[in-house]
């Protein structure tokens, strides 16, 4: 590969591998009604499995140390089939103690892929960084939606108890992605630099970033979480049916995935910083007259809402990428645990919210706050040295 240079077959092949690994690692909540009536678990024990699958994410940042001293080709190739392997095997789980270590290898398996595959996206994508995180990203937003269908079509097909019919898929793609992967070598390049970089004197020089980007992520969360976990409770509390939040929910999802496939390439362009702020005050401005829409106005703003939205997500991940830390692995690791604990306690705030006073309320306020992360956006790159 020459320096600097786009290696697009790569780059979509990494893509198409992150799409394989979430396809199956979105097989639980489609699945949940159906094992909890297998196997007679309580809401609560159906609720404790996501938090199980969520678990090992606290792990990141430990993750990101040893993949930065591993060969982490290794990991993105035979990840996504771990995750198949327990995916698939769920609906056969004859209690719930093993269905719940099947769901916590899941989580582990997730975390040792995504750690490491934004990292190798980086080195295939040379000064286009921002092109390549989009189409990495794309791949997992569209899995969210591809995933649910496979599995209950699988499911419809074979039944419950057989559903592991799926893993030849996943096996037969890791042979092909081993072959083609295998000679990608990165931990090889910074073996040498790695081990002479201070873990604490590293993120002592980026605490500033850390700092902005997890007040940034804070107020993001917040928004995110409203749209994306009670749109259709929001939509049906308003008069609407059943099937228009399903829609409507769509509708968002598949906007985000077009979000994040030109978001990237948008800030190899105008720069990162511009991209940020801007989809930072489009946001919750776009949030706020869908709050107050009617009608086919729903769906016009729910697709620049959902645009705009997920397009933060790959600049934010080409910007931790950017860092000159000389631990990238490590410093994806922080940023991915900093996400998924906003990203709970987002969850958390506005479900006990809403129950106080109202989704119409808690949508206005959660659109409020998001503006506060406007000023993040600004001084994330202050003392930063990205694009």
């Amino acid at each position: 590969m020459s320096k600097g240079k786009f290696n697009s077959g790569n780059v979509i092949l990494i893509s198409f591998a992150h799409l394989l690994h979430d396809i199956y690692s979105s097989f639980l909540a489609p699945l949940l009604p159906l094992l909890i009536e297998k196997l007679g678990i309580s809401y609560s024990m159906a609720g404790l499995l996501n938090v199980i699958q969520r678990l090992p994410s606290l792990l990141n940042p430990f993750l990101g140390l040893l993949a930065d001293k591993m060969h982490m080709r290794y990991l993105i190739i035979f990840t996504p089939l771990i995750t198949a392997i327990a995916a698939s095997l769920m609906g056969a789980a004859p209690n719930f103690t093993l269905l719940a270590i099947l769901v916590f290898v899941m989580g582990i398996s997730a975390a040792l892929f995504h750690v490491p595959a934004p990292v190798m996206i980086k080195k295939i994508s040379g000064k286009y960084i921002g092109r390549g995180m989009s189409f990495y990203m794309f791949g997992g937003e569209i899995a969210r939606t591809i995933g649910p269908i496979i599995i209950l079509a699988a499911v419809s097909f074979w039944g419950l108890e057989r559903t592991y019919n799926l893993i030849p898929f996943a096996a037969l793609f890791t042979i092909f992605l081993y072959f083609k992967l295998r000679n990608i070598k990165i931990s090889d390049d910074m073996k040498g630099q790695v081990y002479k970089i201070n873990v604490w004197a590293s993120l002592r020089q980026h605490r500033s970033f850390l700092l902005m980007i997890s007040g940034l992520l804070l107020f993001r969360s917040i928004m995110k979480s409203a749209i994306t976990a009670f749109l259709p409770t929001f939509l049906t509390d308003q008069g609407e049916t059943v099937w228009f939040g399903g829609i409507a929910l769509a509708v968002l999802e598949l906007a985000g995935a077009a979000g994040t496939l030109f978001a990237g390439t948008i800030s190899d362009r105008i720069g990162r910083k511009t991209t940020l702020v801007t989809a930072s005050i489009l946001s919750p401005i776009a949030f706020w007259f869908f709050i107050h829409a009617d009608g086919d106005w729903r769906f016009v703003l729910l697709v620049l809402l959902g645009f705009v939205l997920f397009a933060s997500g790959p600049v934010l991940l080409a910007s931790v990428q950017d860092l000159k830390s000389g631990r990238p692995a490590f410093f994806n690791g922080i940023y991915m645990t900093i996400n998924f604990f906003f990203g709970a306690i987002a969850v958390m705030f506005v479900g006990f919210l809403g129950d106080l006073e109202g989704l119409l309320f808690t949508y206005e306020i959660t659109a409020g706050l998001a503006l506060l992360g406007v000023p993040f956006a600004f001084w994330l790159f202050r003392k930063t040295k990205v694009k």
